[in-house]
């Protein structure tokens, strides 16, 4: 890819309902600023008035993560969480090719950090959203990213509502020295936090010490009392498999309970409200009512996320019972069926069935991908985003109706749920 020599700013055609945006920076030879080029791209929902927050899902390091972060913003699954809370959801893509440092990256202090808040302002001006410089963040990380966010939880603990760490933080590389030891503020023990790493990752050589220093990262933040929570996924090494199915629950509460009716200022962490369970166990109690080891408790803000924590470290996934929404704004045109649909929140969306005059005449896709996980609409990559190219919402009928109103699109959820 050619690096832009100045920024680009511009809108693009939305795959689903909302808009996108999208800002690319060019490598800079300036000290303190970011070496490798850099893509970010944002989703809007539609109709929101005011922004409240950012879901940003961070890739992680090497050519292809960088890659597989381009359509990040394009995940209906994550665009459900972002609507809900009325948030816009971030996909960066670093320029940053095989061999080269991924830590000029995935440590904010070597440039990231100013280029992700330039992306903020630059988005507030395209998107005419100027709340973007000042809403909280939601943090989402794999591997290098999770690197980075443990790292911009050190800069920023104020304006984070809460991390996901998909296999990765940076806690471990800082406490050998390797890189500069970050100033741990109070501030940063207020956060709630999730470590989710893969089963089989821990017994290799490459991924094993990582993981070793999660749980220690764990531990420490939980000796300072901090809202920590632990899900060990007994299914994969290094990819993200299904870990979605309950990264999204918990942000999804972790939203609901901290960002602020109005204002920027994120809500407090009720961390005595919270439910605990010894680390690896499936079973959880009142954070009162808990008789162990308050260092080695994995934390959870809400009752709810009980049964899912439980069912994932058995599983690698979780369940659903209720049918997804119902695909909307069905439209015809020269042979070309197209409709717009929401993820289901709880299950993503797997496929589309296109009914004419009360029958099933195709499906779409007609064979769904999941090779990393469970099958999708859009596919599933290593590092947790849509597969290119990104599927679109479209059929064509070899034998068209006269009009749109001969048809009926039903969604799939991932669990084989149908819409009503």
């Amino acid at each position: 890819m050619r690096l832009l020599a100045a920024l680009l700013l511009f809108p693009l055609l939305a795959q689903a309902a909302g808009s996108y945006f999208t800002v690319e920076y060019p490598p800079s030879e300036k000290p303190g600023e970011l070496i490798y080029g850099v893509t970010y791209t944002l989703w809007v929902p539609e109709g929101v008035e005011k922004i409240k927050g950012v879901i940003v899902h961070q890739h992680g390091c090497g050519a292809g993560a960088c890659k597989g972060g381009e359509t990040a913003a394009y995940d209906l699954h994550w665009q459900a969480l972002a609507k809900k809370h009325d948030c816009a959801l971030l996909g960066p893509s670093y320029h940053q090719a095989d061999g080269q440092d991924c830590r000029k990256w995935c440590d904010p202090r070597n440039g990231s950090e100013k280029t992700f808040l330039r992306s903020l302002e630059d988005f507030a001006a395209q998107s005419k959203h100027p709340e973007l410089t000042q809403v909280p963040w939601a943090l989402w990380g794999h591997s290098g990213g999770g690197f980075w966010s443990s790292l911009m939880l050190t800069l920023h603990p104020q304006r984070i509502a809460a991390i996901w760490f998909r296999s990765g933080s940076a806690f471990y590389v800082w406490e050998k020295g390797d890189i500069p030891r970050p100033t741990l503020r109070e501030a940063v023990y207020g956060v709630p936090m999730c470590f989710n790493g893969g089963l089989k990752e821990e017994q290799d050589k490459r991924h094993g010490p990582a993981r070793v220093g999660d749980r220690a990262m764990f531990k420490a933040w939980r000796e300072k009392g901090a809202p920590v929570g632990f899900a060990r996924d007994p299914r994969t090494g290094h990819e993200c498999g299904d870990s979605r199915y309950l990264a999204i629950p918990f942000l999804d509460v972790c939203l609901t309970q901290r960002l602020p009716e109005t204002g920027y200022a994120l809500n407090p962490v009720k961390v005595s409200e919270g439910w605990l369970s010894e680390m690896d166990d499936d079973k959880a109690v009142a954070a009162g009512e808990f008789k162990g080891a308050l260092e080695t408790a994995a934390w959870l803000p809400a009752k709810e996320l009980i049964p899912l924590r439980a069912e994932y470290l058995k599983t690698g996934a979780t369940g659903d019972t209720t049918p997804p929404p119902a695909p909307t704004q069905v439209r015809l045109h020269k042979g070309i069926l197209t409709w717009e649909a929401e993820a289901d929140l709880e299950s993503g969306l797997q496929q589309f069935l296109i009914v004419k005059n009360g029958q099933e005449i195709a499906r779409v896709p007609e064979k769904p991908a999941g090779k990393f996980g469970r099958k999708l609409f859009q596919g599933m990559s290593y590092g947790d985003t849509p597969e290119k190219p990104v599927a679109e919402m479209k059929f064509v009928d070899p034998s068209p109706a006269a009009d749109a109103s001969a048809y009926r699109v039903l969604s799939v959820n991932s669990v084989g749920l149908k819409s009503e």
